[in-house]
């Protein structure tokens, strides 16, 4: 039975519908003009009137079709899409009060139309389906936004159009600038054809065999259109960050002059959605901000490991969540004052504050001349081999394995190692305990053209070293140059010292071409955002599980550490 017949469906009639809630299907047009139909799974309390008004929660993305979120899961009826039902459950949701929306962009699930990422296509989907939320006879015309991965982009997208029906947006470890998902200034990722042939998987995903004749039209969109896979493959291979096509989905930036209230999750040393313009994106939104930021992997806020441990650390996800849309859909009052932003570093220690970054100082750190031959590496053939076997085919829910710095990176790390690949510069001891916050940034001038790669390594004094952050960058025609690596929030011992290593691409994570030239780095500087953990207010959090995994796949030991010549501390001078 579907959706469609004109009753509502509820859980004792079909057990996919989550329990207390009815569940119907609705069509309407896209935003654009285009001709595109986009198909909502709705989600109501069941034991309200059907014009009962209620605040609206709202997903928009391509995983939410009733085969299947990135595949066939095997169903035997049709139903709605079990991507959030633990949220709905979790957060009990029906029993709130609140009706949950589903709508699957362009392309994917029941909807027409060609998929289009997070261009300007889907972005007129995401504004239909919060005009269609707010408008319907059973909504009080107050719409949220929920999601993780791509769904959590979606809101993103949602802040940006600043319409007066969006009251708040739940975005959990989303991208913020698409072109970094495939790109890093101009040097392609492995998954640059992968991720698009991903999504060309799940959009012509076929419907079920009971879905109704108008979904089975509409999921079938793709087979009748060969250039919607044709043309997602070539559209989005431009590694020009400037160009027409990245510049409409640059979120960052265009989240300027935006208020929509916003709750973020973002894993620091993530191994999908990283880091990357996160920075840019909060310092452009204006309005009220909430967020999880911490050393996990590509999980939600209620995720939990086969231990059951908190995969993030923190309890009370859905609580807060739900505080958080009583209060801007609702206009309750919270009784529990929640932290506007809390924190866990890498030492496994939360901490609450009113913003973030939170910055003591900032300071330049000037680097060591030095030299390198773009050469790939020590680990050319490791990671040749590494990228045959594996295609990058991932999507933005399926994560990457853990990023793991390879026996050979390892090595070439090492001073003295394969040094003809890489240089260091190394910072003075640190003089007490100090955290390098915000989004470092890296400018320098190269003698000639090629591929540069800078990472940044947590020294102890006994040679142990970990690298927490890293960005690479093409280098067209020698001159200067200048990028940023990932946000990150990482705490320093006192003692240890800041290890710089400037030189060639030795990682499997892209997919560069060795351009075999020695290169000069001269006139580089690192500009660093320091904090004081002195001020530090503590707040209830464990340890991430992932944050002990991640330590050991890129940790290594370093010898010939040399002295310091910049400063790691509170202050430039002291």
């Amino acid at each position: 039975m579907t959706a469609t017949s004109g009753d509502p469906i509820t859980h004792e009639e079909n057990p996919r519908v989550p329990d207390g809630a009815a569940w119907t299907e609705a069509y309407f047009p896209s935003s654009d003009g285009s001709g595109v139909e986009l198909h909502a799974d709705v989600l109501r309390p069941a034991d309200l009137p059907a014009n009962a008004k209620t605040p609206v929660i709202l997903s928009v993305g391509p995983y939410f079709a009733h085969v299947g979120q990135t595949g066939p899961e095997g169903w035997d009826r049709v139903g709605p899409s079990a991507r959030f039902q633990d949220f709905v459950d979790g957060a009990d949701l029906m029993a709130r009060g609140y009706t949950f929306v589903m709508v699957d962009l362009r392309g994917f699930g029941g909807s027409t139309g060609c998929l289009d990422w997070v261009g300007p296509g889907e972005q007129a989907d995401v504004r239909a389906a919060i005009q269609w939320s707010a408008s319907q006879p059973w909504s009080n015309g107050k719409v949220g936004m929920y999601g993780k991965s791509y769904d959590a982009v979606t809101g993103l997208v949602g802040n940006n159009l600043k319409m007066n029906a969006l009251k708040a947006v739940v975005a959990q470890e989303p991208v913020w600038d698409m072109y970094n998902y495939l790109f890093s200034n101009e040097v392609p990722r492995p998954n640059v054809t992968g991720t698009p042939a991903a999504y060309n998987s799940i959009a012509a995903m076929p419907p079920m065999a009971d879905d109704s004749d108008r979904y089975k039209a509409n999921a079938l969109y793709e087979a009748s259109h060969p250039e919607c896979l044709s043309d997602n493959i070539t559209n989005n291979n431009n590694p020009e960050a400037d160009s027409a096509y990245w510049r409409a989905r640059n979120l960052a930036r265009d989240a300027a002059g935006t208020s929509t209230p916003l709750f973020v999750t973002q894993g620091f040393i993530e191994s999908n959605t990283k880091p990357e313009d996160m920075e840019e994106y909060l310092a452009n939104h204006r309005g009220p901000e909430r967020g999880w930021l911490g050393q996990w992997d590509h999980v939600r806020g209620n995720d939990t490991d086969g231990d059951g441990r908190l995969q993030m650390g923190r309890a009370g996800w859905f609580d807060e969540v739900m505080r958080f849309y009583d209060r801007y859909l609702r206009g309750t009052q919270p009784s529990v004052a929640d932290p506007a932003y809390v924190i866990e570093d890498n030492l496994g220690h939360w901490r609450a504050q009113k913003t973030w970054p939170l910055i003591t100082t900032s300071y330049d750190a000037r680097l060591s001349t030095g030299r390198y031959l773009d050469n790939g590496g020590a680990s050319a053939a490791e990671a040749a081999a590494a990228t045959a076997a594996d295609d990058g085919r991932w999507d933005m829910e399926r994560a990457p394995r853990l990023e793991v710095l390879s026996r050979a990176e390892k090595n070439a790390a090492k001073q003295g190692d394969a040094s003809a690949s890489s240089f260091w510069t190394w910072s003075e001891r640190a003089p007490q305990t100090l955290r390098i916050t915000g989004t470092p940034r890296i400018t320098l001038h190269a003698s000639t053209s090629g591929n540069v790669m800078v990472r940044l390594w947590d020294v102890a004094p006994d040679g142990t070293a970990t690298m927490f952050d890293e960005n690479v960058a093409l280098v067209e025609r020698g001159g200067r140059i200048s990028f940023d690596l990932k946000s990150t929030d990482w705490t320093f011992k006192r003692g240890h010292q800041l290890g710089v290593q400037i030189g060639t691409i030795d990682s499997n994570r892209w997919r560069d071409v060795p351009s075999g030239h020695t290169i000069k780095v001269s006139g580089a500087r690192l500009a660093l955002d320091v904090q004081s953990p002195r001020s530090d207010v503590p707040t209830q959090g464990d340890r991430s599980p992932y944050l002990d995994s991640y330590l050991a796949a890129n940790t290594t030991t370093l010898g010939n550490i040399g002295r310091g010549t910049f400063p790691l501390r509170l202050s430039r001078h002291g």
